[in-house]
């Protein structure tokens, strides 16, 4: 029995399990490390987010992303920004010297159990925990256009099915999406020879200001604060006080998850993408479909384009062909992505609000007690840091006070009753609640507990079972995460 699986290795997980194992725990790891950053991003594409901004978190603060790239002799310094490469590789050096071994195994199901939690990977194994922590990242949650779905791979992928972009050399690709994902993929399709445009429901593409110097002036400094995530009031709030934006109302909390932040260009890309890529704005794909074998000779092939449906904001209609067509339109946090979890324990966890997304406490446990979240699963209810690495040195420290306080929890019940406590189960004659400090505690009786649609936390606790269904495998190798 351990006492905490981490499932994903990526920025998140790994941070998480280098807390973990500092703490003295019980530990499992399982996933291969920065996978998503290695495997799924084109080569050639620079970190959005400034260096100072891109540390992972161990309880030290002795593996920084400085430190290491001092060591080496690579420059890092605030405007420039940094070769995704380096960043992998500085994961991957953090996993191998700040966190346990990773164990490089697809996790195929998690299922409550009496005393814990019932993990089975694609291997066969199977393990017992009391706490799990998933930190799958961002690639369950990849969008596309519903538009694009009935189209094959050949014809239709996701920005995060590429690392190699050069097969696309001589080809007309169209990248949908207006955000650095989509922009950065782009440029980079036309500088490996790819004829290439953007089609985007935006009607103007927004791109991020440089950022300004780090020494300024009081006043300035006042008024437009530097943080993580940009300058800026709203940027500092969602940067330094991701407990402040969980104490929000549900809707507002997801209505800052949605909008906050939202899709534009690094200013460092402007220039490579404007010189060399068209762009179709303020239309919309409505439908898809693909032309017949022979219409046009691909490499000297027979072979298939898709032709895209558009409407444009007036009301106007016309078609497009393609060879290709890369969607880079983000990822959305919705819990029914989740094939790994077993059906009764996914479906009956809280949401935040009306959304997918599940409740979390201040210390990022869910509803089901033992089961943790970290990532973009969280933005809902911490806010956009969680979407960026950035927001792994807050999650860290605080999901591991909630596995300890877990961990003597159960310990306590079963030392009372004899019985572990379970994983779905709650107290039915008191509820729980926090304080306004993030330290206090107070109960008040259930009848007076506010209801699931009042406070906006959705769906009751997930009930013990053991259930299955189909499960839609998640390969905890592509842990990680990155904000498009």
């Amino acid at each position: 029995m351990y006492d905490l699986v981490v499932v994903g290795a990526g920025p998140y997980g790994l941070s998480v399990a280098s807390h973990a194992a500092a703490a003295g725990l019980n530990l499992r790891l399982l996933g291969r490390p920065m996978a998503s950053w290695r495997d799924h991003m084109p080569r050639g594409m620079f970190l959005k987010s400034e260096p100072d901004a891109s540390t992972l978190s161990d309880p030290a603060g002795a593996h920084t992303l400085a430190g290491y790239c001092a060591e080496r002799g690579i420059e890092v310094a605030h405007g420039n920004p940094l070769p995704l490469d380096t960043f992998t590789e500085y994961g991957t050096w953090f996993g191998r010297n700040a966190a346990p071994p990773a164990d490089e195994q697809t996790v195929t199901r998690v299922s409550p159990r009496v005393e814990g939690f019932l993990l089975e990977t694609a291997d066969g194994e199977r393990m017992m925990a009391r706490a799990v922590v998933l930190a799958v990242g961002v690639l369950p949650f990849a969008q596309r256009p519903p538009a694009l779905g009935g189209l094959p791979t050949e014809l239709v992928t996701h920005s995060t099915h590429h690392r190699d972009l050069s097969r696309f050399a001589g080809k007309d690709v169209t990248v949908v999406g207006a955000g650095q994902a989509a922009l950065e993929t782009s440029a980079l399709l036309a500088e490996q020879g790819a004829r290439v445009r953007v089609v985007a429901r935006a009607p103007r593409i927004d791109w991020n200001a440089p950022p300004q110097p780090l020494a300024r002036g009081r006043l300035t400094a006042l008024r437009d604060p530097h943080s993580a995530l940009g300058t800026g009031w709203p940027s500092w709030v969602w940067s330094r006080l991701p407990s402040a934006v969980r104490r929000l109302p549900a809707s507002t909390r997801l209505h800052i998850a949605r909008h906050a932040l939202g899709p534009a260009g690094a200013w460092w890309l402007r220039e490579r993408f404007e010189t060399a890529v068209p762009t179709l704005l303020g239309h919309t794909i409505t439908a898809a479909d693909r032309t017949a074998p022979g219409v046009r000779r691909v490499g000297g092939v027979l072979g298939e384009r898709v032709r895209l449906w558009l409407a444009a904001a007036d009301g106007t209609a016309s078609t497009l062909e393609t060879d290709h067509v890369v969607a880079a339109t983000g990822f959305t946090p919705d819990l029914s992505r989740l094939g790994m979890l077993d059906s009764s324990l996914r479906e009956g966890l809280r949401r935040v609000g009306t959304g997918d997304a599940p409740w979390l406490d201040a210390r990022f446990q869910s509803s089901c007690p033992g089961l943790f979240f970290a990532g973009l699963l969280t933005a809902p209810s911490f806010g956009p840091a969680m979407r960026f690495v950035h927001g792994a040195s807050f999650t860290a420290p605080r999901l591991l006070e909630g596995v300890l306080r877990h961990r003597s929890q159960a310990t306590t019940a079963t030392a009372v009753t004899g019985v572990p406590a379970s994983p779905g189960a709650r107290e039915p004659e008191q509820q729980v609640a926090r304080g306004p400090l993030g330290g206090q505690r107070h109960t008040r009786p259930a009848a007076e507990a506010p209801s699931a649609s009042g406070d906006g936390t959705g769906r009751l606790p997930a009930p013990v079972s053991g259930a299955k269904d189909a499960p839609e495998a998640v390969d905890a190798r592509k842990g990680g995460g990155r904000a498009e």
